[in-house]
């Protein structure tokens, strides 16, 4: 039941972001001189660096659930044994690269705000703000959820099918957030 309320929901977060695209697409209709000129003020091997860390995380969540599956919540070897990792390690190493993402992001922000583009700036700045600063925030409600899942793996005195159940469904919210990241990033940095 987890798994499938798990599912609905971000059916809805789909829609969500659904909106959000219809917005940028809809401003950046109405104002293509505009568009033409600020998203010459991206920086794109940054953001593809960035992109790349977080779509990196997606196979080490991906890891970890494997771990979760196997009832394996740490590791069972040396720290550089990656093959016997467990699923808080893979995670904790997940949360490291999602976290590289949003202080990338926030670096990123800082550089567009020098070069003059904020939220109230135009319509450009609030289609780019509004899109990525509400994925940002969705990146990081997902590191609460590994920071929650990795207490829980600790608390448990025996980590069994609710705790990987649990770490399951983690892992499809973190995958969601991926992809969608990756729509707004072709949108956004490829599609000027």
């Amino acid at each position: 039941m987890v798994s499938v309320g798990t599912v609905v929901w971000l059916s809805s977060e789909l829609m969500f972001f659904a909106g959000l695209f219809a917005m940028y697409f809809s401003l950046r209709a109405a104002s293509p001189d505009l568009w033409a000129t600020e998203t010459e003020k991206l920086n794109f091997p940054y953001a593809l660096v960035n992109t790349i860390v977080l779509v990196a995380s997606s196979f080490t969540c991906q890891m970890g659930v494997f771990a979760a599956e196997r009832l394996q919540p740490r590791r069972g070897g040396g720290i550089f044994q990656f093959a016997k990792w467990g699923m808080v390690e893979w995670f904790v190493l997940t949360f490291i690269m999602g976290a590289f993402f949003v202080a990338g992001q926030s670096t990123e922000y800082t550089m567009l705000v020098s070069e003059h583009v904020s939220l109230s700036s135009s319509a450009y700045g609030s289609a780019f703000y509004m899109t990525t600063g509400f994925h940002g925030l969705h990146v990081m409600g997902g590191l609460i959820a590994f920071l929650f899942i990795i207490g829980r793996a600790f608390a448990a005195k025996r980590f069994g099918h609710f705790e990987a159940t649990s770490a399951i469904v983690t892992s499809y919210y973190w995958h969601f957030v991926d992809v969608v990241w990756i729509g707004l990033f072709l949108v956004i940095y490829v599609l000027r």
